[in-house]
């Protein structure tokens, strides 16, 4: 598969695949990867990468007749170049094969920037039709270990769960912890969320705008037993922080566009 790989001068580099506009891989300038990337991923057409920022377009997750996550993260975009060798762009328009699942006329363009220490991503959805659709930067960020994880910046929000079967609860702790499944969309978060590895004391601070929700996901053993494409206790070197808006969907009327930011920082 066609890959564009970008490097700063700091040395800090990230790598995005063609297929899905995916990046797979983000080093900051001390040679860590910050990115997970399942080892038992495949790197097949039709088939979704695991790990690194799958681009979720129209449709997240199964919330609406699509495929679970929509097309935007199983298409070759094109490459648009970029400035300097630290940047890049990548397109995605609306085609034949795009049009036979959702009736619509777009163009999305992905931004990804390399810093010493950060990444930033922009998508810019552009409507040359009426638009509907959700969204998300399905971000897998590599942890140690995820029992010795603590999520903060989400206290007072309000989340819903599938797992959990709740709507509507709100997040009373300052900080989160993960010791099973986990699935949650809090909506309307406005704070940076912050992934504090408690044994290193590394810090991952997550910043949004325009995605107005944070999807915080972990499959937990015994799902992650069932999804092929992750390797044998993987699960627990990864935690999903998503830039998402998903609650309330997006109208874009033609003509108009709408962006989205994200921002990873290791602190």
């Amino acid at each position: 598969m066609e890959l564009v790989d970008l490097r700063h001068e700091s040395g800090a580099s990230a790598r995005v695949y063609l297929h899905g506009a995916h990046v797979t891989s983000w080093r900051t300038a001390d040679g860590r990867e910050r990115l997970f990337l399942s080892s038992a991923s495949r790197f097949e057409d039709g088939v979704a990468i695991r790990g690194g920022i799958p681009v979720i377009f129209p449709q997240f997750a199964d919330r609406g007749p699509l495929g679970k996550h929509g097309f935007a993260r199983l298409s070759r975009w094109r490459f648009l170049g970029g400035e300097g060798t630290a940047a890049a762009r990548f397109e995605l328009q609306d085609s034949p094969a795009t049009r036979a699942l959702w009736p619509a006329a777009f163009a999305l363009e992905l931004s990804v920037e390399v810093g010493p220490r950060d990444l930033k991503l922009r998508l810019d959805v552009t409507a040359r039709s009426d638009l509907r659709f959700t969204a998300a930067l399905h971000t897998y960020l590599a942890v140690t270990e995820i029992e010795r994880v603590e999520v903060s910046g989400l206290e007072g929000a309000v989340f819903e769960s599938r797992v959990e079967g709740v709507v509507g609860g709100r997040q009373q702790e300052p900080e989160l912890t993960v010791s099973g499944e986990l699935d949650r969309v809090y909506l309307g978060v406005r704070r940076p969320v912050v992934v504090h590895e408690l044994d290193s004391g590394d810090r991952m601070v997550v910043r949004s705008e325009g995605f107005h929700d944070v999807v915080l996901w972990n499959p937990g053993r015994e799902k992650a037993r069932a999804l092929s494409d992750l390797g044998p206790d993987e699960y627990r070197r990864m935690l999903c922080v998503e830039a998402a808006v998903v609650e309330a969907p997006v109208d874009l009327p033609a003509g108009s566009r709408w962006s989205g930011r994200q921002s990873l920082t290791a602190d």
